[in-house]
């Protein structure tokens, strides 16, 4: 077995002791709160570069899993918060109306962290199958689930009364009977979040050394070459799909307390783009690069984009270009490129130290 796996493992598991350990020390609960929604993009992040990175599916629908987790999530805290009593923002609406039967199971943990789980595993199982058979890739793949997430954010924003519409979810008092407002609290879900990011480079870390992996890479480069092997590639890419929608739910669903609000412009097309750019700025076929770029376009909108919020999406916009025109590959590419540039002068300066013994040896 070559190094480099294991040097990977030793980067998350640096990655790991920066996130658990160190960030609560030095941080403030401000920046710790940041840190914390940058992990769950990063979450999200990292199923995107397993779907698109190693698989060549142009996933620009996350939005709508991250959407599945944050909603089961945030009706699981907001009935929490409500008690016996019917959510606020629905009576004001209709007094007298009962809770929606879809939200009364959403009363249990047990359920919300199966919906968490289930829901984009069916979701992603049943549209993954009928697009992968149906051989649809490409541009028409990445149209289609644009198009679901801005479907969903629609759908959302015109039930009001059941989903709170475009004012969202909000004022969540509790975390599975943990009060939000308790600064400890806060710290024990951050690290919560950043734990589940740490798994997920783990999973993928071995997903990418597998078998799996090595099949996942062949059917996005040669797929008709797979398929002559006997390997069928809608299978394997669907797997990689519904690996990269339930950690977008993950990620979703650990949004909701550390935001503590959901709305529909958290799971729209903006949002969905905003996923790939920072994978995109990354590096998406790498491990680290899709988190470590998430978490980068993520600062960059909080801290650009609360002091120059119009122009923020222009940066965004003129970022991805460079990127993708001289950084095909993202920022994790850098170092591979750097070495590559010291190699060339010493190849260049072999042939010349060697110029002088060839002429001794012909004369």
């Amino acid at each position: 077995m070559t190094k480099k796996p294991w040097i990977s493992l030793g980067g998350i598991g640096v990655f790991a002791v920066l996130l658990l350990a160190v960030a609560p020390l030095v941080l403030s609960d401000h920046w710790l709160n940041n840190l914390g929604k940058y992990c769950c993009w990063a979450i999200a992040a990292v199923g995107i570069g397993l779907a698109w990175g190693r698989g060549g599916m142009l996933v620009m629908g996350q939005g709508v899993f991250f959407a599945l987790g944050a909603y089961s999530m945030a009706m699981h805290l907001t009935l929490e918060s409500a008690g016996d009593r019917v959510p606020g923002f629905m009576v004001l609406y209709d007094p007298l109306a009962p809770l929606p039967a879809f939200w009364e199971p959403f009363r249990g943990a047990g359920f919300t962290l199966l919906a968490i789980v289930l829901l984009p595993v069916v979701v992603a199982g049943i549209l993954g199958y009928a697009l992968f058979k149906r051989r649809v890739k490409g541009a028409y793949f990445a149209i289609l689930t644009q198009a679901l997430a801005v479907a969903l954010a629609t759908l959302i924003s015109s039930t009001i009364r059941e989903t709170g519409g475009d004012t969202g979810l909000s004022d969540f008092k509790y975390f599975f009977g943990f009060v939000l407002n308790d600064p400890a609290n806060k710290i024990m879900v951050f690290l919560i979040a950043a734990g589940l990011l740490v798994v997920c480079l783990l999973v993928v870390w071995q997903l990418y050394r597998s078998r799996f992996g090595e099949l996942l890479v062949a059917t996005r480069d040669a797929e008709e070459r797979v398929r002559f092997l006997g390997y069928d590639p809608a299978n394997v890419k669907l797997v990689a799909f519904v690996v990269s929608a339930l950690m977008a739910s993950i990620g979703g669903a650990m949004f909701v307390p550390i935001v503590g609000i959901i709305t529909p412009a958290e799971i729209g097309a903006a949002a969905s783009i905003l996923m790939i750019a920072g994978v995109a700025f990354g590096g998406r076929a790498s491990l680290f690069g899709p988190a470590l770029g998430a978490m980068a376009v993520g600062w960059g909108q909080s801290s650009l984009g609360s002091t120059w919020p119009d122009g923020w999406t222009y940066i965004l916009g003129l970022l991805f270009i460079v990127v993708i025109l001289f950084l095909p590959n993202g920022l994790s590419s850098l170092p591979a490129r750097f070495a590559a540039a010291r190699r060339r002068p010493e190849q260049k300066a072999a042939p010349s130290a060697a110029t002088p013994e060839l002429e001794e040896v012909r004369s």
